[in-house]
């Protein structure tokens, strides 16, 4: 039923397993935790903002037609395959918290010449294509390097809690960011609404130039190993050992999931099931509120029934929740609603509890210096998955229509959760158990 136990790794279990990390009495009085949540909170509302209104700067400002717009939008996850694995051998070679800030700093200048150029007269299509490929890039190594300076800041024993409080913020400023960017689209123009994204990686920055917690230092370059052979490691340490490869598993599955929906939801909603943009748009801002339940459920629920129970039945749960998009009636617009809504609230409360686990056990499993090119491997993975999910559904929506199509994306999340409790991450029940698990 399991797979073969690992030999013990010492870059996968850096303390002895009898050592037990008890939760800090709180995560307000950690004042670098509420700096780079500080900074997340801005950066992100940014983020949102500009993931509406770069496209509309390519519409309503260059004329931009449908394939120039398919362009723009697949450059982020383009940039996330050919810079995903060296930005994770980079993070482990170097002091996590620089990254970001340079990392926010570049993006602030890349996204802040869209409107001068605007305001100037010159601004091009190929330019904003570079600017988001090129933001895209530095978003690959803040990520990275983001989810593997998370434990320097706060103890293993409060990961869940860490990732829990940031995934709430996201949620929650998702709800509010999505509902302020076509105000601000329309009220100060596109170009002008990225400004805005441009200044909140300034506060981010300057937020997280405030954390003075000091970082362990990166290896001497003289113990650095050939950079092609350090992200071979990376994806080493993630093939061989049980427990991540089990999460990987599952991950593969939920993100496959979100190709399928990505590539036939919106047109199933609107051209099946003949809901209009205000009603999708509703719908939309719902799953933000699922996913800030789930975020605020993960921690007591993991401290409840388990870590790995918890991971398995949330991906279980995002698959039956994702079931009723498929199964929405057309002819019935308000009963199809209402299934959209009940998918929103289930799967995205399901798929939020999924990821702060899933993270929180990849943090608490992995030495901190090979963390990075961990989380870069299974990024990449992540990428691929949904680029061939959005091909699979793609084409099962043009040879049998969308409806079988979104039928495709729960199985693909059934599969991860199946391979998920056939691995040894089942039976981890607390952070501590996590690096005990599978021979680690």
């Amino acid at each position: 039923m399991y797979p073969p136990p690992v030999t013990a790794d010492p870059r996968l279990d850096p303390v002895p397993p009898t050592h037990v990390e008890a939760p800090s009495q709180g995560l307000r009085r950690n004042r670098a935790f509420t700096l780079l949540w500080s900074a997340a909170t801005v950066s992100i509302f940014g983020s949102f903002v500009t993931r509406i209104a770069l496209p509309f700067v390519a519409i309503e400002t260059l004329h931009a037609g449908p394939i120039q717009i398919a362009v723009l939008r697949s450059l982020d996850l383009v940039a996330a395959l050919l810079v995903g694995f060296v930005a994770g051998a980079w993070v482990d070679r170097l002091r996590r918290r620089p990254v970001m800030i340079w990392a926010d700093l570049g993006r602030a200048v890349l996204l802040g010449s869209i409107p001068l150029a605007a305001i100037g007269g010159w601004l091009t299509l190929p330019q904003v294509f570079l600017v988001s490929s090129l933001a895209a890039v530095l978003t690959t190594f803040f990520d990275v390097a983001d989810k593997a300076y998370l434990p320097t800041v706060v103890g293993r024993g409060d990961l869940v809690r860490a990732n829990g409080a940031l995934a709430a913020t996201s949620s929650a400023v998702e709800f509010l960011a999505f509902g302020a960017a076509g105000f601000l689209v329309q009220l100060l123009t596109a170009p002008i609404a990225i400004a805005i994204d441009a200044v909140s990686f300034l506060v981010s920055a300057t937020f997280l130039g405030g954390i003075r917690r000091p970082e362990p230092p990166p290896p001497p370059a003289a113990d650095r190993e050939p950079i092609v052979a350090e992200i071979r490691e990376g994806m080493r340490l993630v093939a061989h050992d049980p427990v991540l490869r089990g999460l990987l598993w599952g991950t593969l599955g939920l993100s496959a999931m979100w190709g399928v929906f990505g590539s036939t939801w919106l047109l199933f909603a609107n051209g099946e099931l003949g809901l209009d943009a205000a009603v999708i748009g509703v719908v939309a801002a719902l799953g933000g509120f699922g996913s800030l339940m789930g975020a605020l459920l993960a921690e007591r629920t993991a401290g409840r029934f388990g870590l790995g129970r918890l991971v398995v039945v949330s991906l279980l749960f995002a698959a039956l929740g994702n079931l009723l998009i498929p199964l929405a009636p057309a002819g019935m617009p308000l009963v199809a609603a209402a299934f959209l809504v009940g998918q929103q609230l289930v799967g995205d409360t399901a798929v939020t509890m999924y990821d702060v686990t899933e993270v929180s056990m990849r943090q608490a499993r992995v030495e901190d210096r090979h963390l990075g090119r961990v989380n870069a491997t299974v990024r990449v993975v992540m990428v691929l998955a949904t680029l061939v999910g959005t091909v699979i559904g793609g084409v099962i929506a043009e040879a049998a229509g969308l409806r079988w199509a979104a039928f495709v994306g729960p199985a693909f999340a059934l599969a991860g959760a199946i391979g998920l409790y056939l691995s040894p991450v089942w039976k981890v029940g607390r952070v501590d158990d996590t690096r005990r698990a599978g021979g680690a």
